[in-house]
């Protein structure tokens, strides 16, 4: 799946705000070798070095495109690309292994959410901040779209995804390798401007592998079906604005 950084950064400042909230929670730690798995344009990385100057940053991520973006802005941070799930198996060790708004794109966390603290050094954190939307509207709409077409039988497997658990299944995968676990949950009420803009979020990521998997008449009309029943479901304010809630999911380990 590629990525298009320009429609990804469209809404930098609230996709922005969750990974400064999860940075906020990481007790002051030295750190020698800090890494962002899946940073995309490296715009939390570069944060990232600036609070742990000292430390070799490293942002890691699997789309060219997304890191070509990153290494034109520089900031003394080093870029790998790599597949988060590869690097789980093969990455080192790190004192800090930040993830904010990625591993719900990888399956089986059951299997990668403990490898991943296995990557952290005893007296490091691994911190992950995920999103928790997948029950609301804005991705019921998603499914109900996949289906009302010709494309259902590509799209509806896409739409019917649901990757992210409930805390409690990453509390038992986390808790016995942990000195300390802060598991939490926010919703984000968003207020966004422009026509439909519940679309052009979606656009720049849970609606991107559906769109990736049709094209022609079929990519037209699925488009046009979502953004009808999103433009029900997510009405403008009198004042023009949309209100667009988001939950999102995060957690903070400290290895044993």
């Amino acid at each position: 799946m590629a990525w298009d950084p320009a429609v990804y950064s469209a809404f930098a400042q609230p996709r922005l705000r969750p990974a400064l909230d999860l940075m906020a929670r990481i007790e002051p730690a030295d750190a020698a070798r800090v890494v962002d798995l899946g940073c995309g344009t490296g715009n939390v990385t570069r944060l990232l070095k600036e609070r742990w100057a000292a430390a070799d940053v490293v942002g890691v991520d699997s789309s060219p495109e997304m890191l070509a973006t990153a290494r034109g802005d520089g900031g003394g941070v080093r870029y790998l690309q790599a597949d988060a799930a590869a690097w789980a198996e093969n990455g080192g060790a790190v004192d800090i292994l930040f993830s904010n708004a990625a591993l719900h794109w990888l399956g089986d966390h059951r299997t990668l959410f403990p490898r991943l603290l296995g990557r952290v050094r005893p007296g490091g954190v691994l911190a992950v901040q995920m999103p928790h939307n997948h029950y609301a509207a804005s991705h019921a709409v998603m499914a109900e779209a996949a289906a009302a077409g010709p494309w259902s039988e590509v799209l509806s497997p896409l739409a019917a995804r649901f990757p992210v658990g409930e805390p409690s299944f990453y509390y038992d995968l986390l808790a016995g390798g942990s000195s300390h676990l802060d598991i939490w949950e926010t919703e984000y009420l968003h207020v966004l401007e422009g026509d439909n803009p519940v679309v052009a979020w979606t656009r720049g990521t849970a609606l991107r592998p559906l769109m990736d998997a049709v094209d022609g008449a079929w990519a037209t009309g699925f488009l046009a079906e979502y953004a009808r029943r999103i433009q029900a479901a997510y009405p403008p304010r009198p004042d023009g604005r949309t209100l667009f809630p988001f939950r999102r999911l995060f957690m903070v380990a400290r290895k044993g």
